[in-house]
């Protein structure tokens, strides 16, 4: 079972005990064992095992897990008996986004599980005899003996199960309706926002808390706030986890993103807890909150602002504040270049990327067809002006997000084309673009496209992806599709990352063999791709290392962010100042994306365009360097190495 970085006690700062694990996987392995553990210790009883289960996309890796067990191990499910939080209502359970649907997929289909024994709340009751449906689920759960596990995960409003803000703690099973932010995040799901029911079916605060034992989910930087609010915050209805607050077997398991905001991680001097002052990081990361927190640069920092601010230590044990200042200054100074591929012929001993080789071949991973140009657009055209070699490879096709009436715009110009210059020697254009429109005329909510619907919208991507590529001068051939296997489903919910997705990345590794690879690190994708596409270049670049792989002794891998949010200042390893003029023509860049321009079809939480967030957030990273007292710019790109 995996050791967790870092065991908070429930204390008065930390209101409910937290277990921080280095990444998802190895939270999601060691809560499946918990489990397992669990089954067997009530098999060995002759009792049942009654577990509630949560859907999301924090659970995915623990039943995965499970049925790992099941399979390998021999775990079996006979004795266990389930009971599902929630479910959208109305909702049919053979459709794609019901929870019923979703349970059968993940788990209930590879395990040994009796049919009888599972429970998950119907969308289909007419709406009549919804009072007595829910009643008699609660019936239900007290008859099997009562919830010994509860699996939960967190939503953006605070919501455990669909208890949205407002639900109090005696709450019991019923029909709710669903908060706005709560149908914003689900929108990708059910293809668009106008598609999300506005109501479920969930159980109350107060039947989640009857559950013997509680453990609560939560993975990346996304869900950092929400969890703080939780964990550290009063007990309020406005955030109903903190209901869990007065359970007496509460655990909170979580990833380091999702544990970043909590005080004993992100300052822990205010705790008074120890410190390693002769961690640079740590140095780094105190000085930059001081001086955000006193408003001033970090050279004016004083000693009482060190002493009023909880850090006499650090001041006692590397002071005078000069030299730690100074110290930090420097370190943030010697992150911006305006070099990203390396200065040649220079000292790069304060750069943050090597002088030499020069030129580099560089290779940009993209894990949609506009990434690449949405987070890193200006430092992509900075490479390419400097004269590198830059490839980008686009990991997946993209195809899921393109409005139907813009695939149907696209078989159109087709069918005219065809028809006006007389090209067709086979099938008429004519005729697919009729199936299509036909197709698209008739399609049910939430239906997968058919596969020639999904082509059209996956070249309507691609040719967006070549013509930005164009605009920043890479040649034809230095733009690469993988359209990775995990991806193809035609649907937002994805296949495991596969072997062949490993093997497509590998080869394309080893064909450029890159100086520099660019990859998209943040895990706050609403989706998931991102989170999936880096773990294909992580899994491909270790298994390349353990072969021996010589090329790999020369290449650094930098990590960029995407639409939804940057890294911390005290994280930035590399920052690529741009000019107001490379600014406009990232946004350029961003336009050639026309699919995704005025409205896409999966905003996530922020409403903007992606160009709009793209720019606030070069310019804020830039104010906040300025802030800092170093140079102004009118915007940033910033990256942090991964070390192999």
């Amino acid at each position: 079972m995996a050791t967790p970085l870092a065991t908070l006690p429930a204390t008065a700062g930390a209101r409910l005990p937290v277990s921080i694990y280095a990444d998802s996987e190895e939270a999601s392995a060691s809560v499946a064992a918990q489990i397992a553990d669990l089954i067997r210790a009530r098999a060995a009883e002759g009792r049942p095992c009654v577990l509630g289960l949560a859907t999301g996309s924090s659970p995915t890796r623990v039943y995965e897990e499970l049925v790992r067990l099941h399979r390998e191990d021999g775990l079996s499910f006979q004795n266990v008996v389930s009971f599902n939080l929630d479910e959208y209502y109305p909702m049919a359970p053979g459709s794609l986004q019901s929870y019923v649907r979703f349970m059968r997929e993940y788990l209930f289909d590879h395990i040994d599980i009796r049919p009888e024994n599972v429970h998950i709340p119907d969308g289909t009751v007419p709406k009549e005899q919804i009072n007595e449906y829910c009643r008699r689920y609660e019936e239900q759960i007290q008859e099997a003996g009562g919830i010994d596990l509860q699996l939960l995960g967190i939503g953006r409003t605070g919501h455990i199960g669909f208890n949205e803000p407002g639900s109090g703690p005696a709450s019991r099973t019923r029909l709710i309706t669903l908060d706005h932010v709560t149908r914003t995040d689900a929108a990708s799901d059910f293809y668009g926002e106008e598609n999300v029911p506005r109501r479920a079916l969930t159980m109350g605060v107060g039947t989640i808390l009857e559950a013997r034992k509680i453990v609560l989910l939560a993975w990346g930087e996304g869900k950092a706030a929400v969890v703080k609010r939780m964990i550290e915050g009063e007990v309020t209805d406005n955030v109903p986890a903190t209901y869990l607050q007065s359970h007496p077997d509460v655990q909170v398991v979580l990833d380091e993103a999702a544990g970043a905001d909590l005080t004993p991680r992100k300052t822990p001097w205010l705790q008074g807890l120890p410190c390693d002052w002769q961690d640079a990081a740590l140095l780094r990361k105190s000085v930059t909150w001081l001086a955000r927190t006193v408003s001033k640069p970090i050279l004016k920092l004083t000693e009482e602002d060190y002493n009023e601010n909880g850090l006499s230590e650090l001041l006692a044990e590397s002071g005078p504040a000069y030299d730690i200042n100074i110290r930090v200054f420097n370190e943030l100074q010697h992150t911006i270049t305006g070099w990203p591929g390396g200065k040649p012929n220079a000292d790069d001993t304060y750069r943050p990327e090597r002088a030499a080789p020069f030129p580099k071949r560089v290779l940009i991973f993209s894990p949609h067809p506009d990434d690449d140009v949405i987070s890193m657009g200006g430092t992509l055209l900075r490479l390419v002006d400097q004269g590198h070699e830059v490839h980008v490879a686009y990991q997946t096709s993209g195809n899921i997000a393109v409005f139907d009436d813009e695939a149907i715009r696209f078989a159109e110009f087709v069918a005219d084309y065809d028809h006006a210059f007389r090209l067709t020697s086979g099938e008429p254009a004519d005729n697919i673009y009729h199936r299509v429109a036909d197709f698209l005329k008739n399609k049910q909510r939430g239906q997968v496209d058919s596969d020639e619907v999904q082509q059209i919208k996956g070249l309507i991507r691609r040719g967006e992806a070549k013509s930005a590529c164009r605009l920043a001068g890479l040649p034809e051939g230095n733009a690469h599709f993988q359209d990775l296997p995990f991806y193809e489903t035609g649907r937002v919910r994805k296949k495991p990352l596969g072997d062949e997705d490993i093997r497509l990345t590998m080869e394309l590794l080893n064909r450029i063999q890159p100086h520099q690879i660019y990859a998209a690190g943040d895990l706050s994708d609403p989706h998931g791709t991102h989170r999936v596409c880096l773990s294909a270049i992580f899994q491909s670049i270790q298994q390349l290392k353990a072969s021996g792989t010589p090329w790999l002794d020369d290449c650094w891998v930098w990590l960029y962010r995407g639409a939804w949010q940057e890294w911390d200042i005290d994280q930035i390893e590399m920052a690529v100042p741009l000019s107001p003029q490379e600014l406009t023509r990232k946004r350029r860049a961003i336009f050639k994306h026309q699919s995704q321009k005025d409205r896409p079809l999966f905003p996530g939480a922020d409403q903007r365009e992606f160009w709009q967030r793209s720019e606030a957030r070069n310019r804020t990273t830039a104010k906040l360097y300025d802030e800092l007292g170093l140079p102004e710019y009118e915007g940033i790109e910033a990256f942090v190495r991964w070390g192999f």
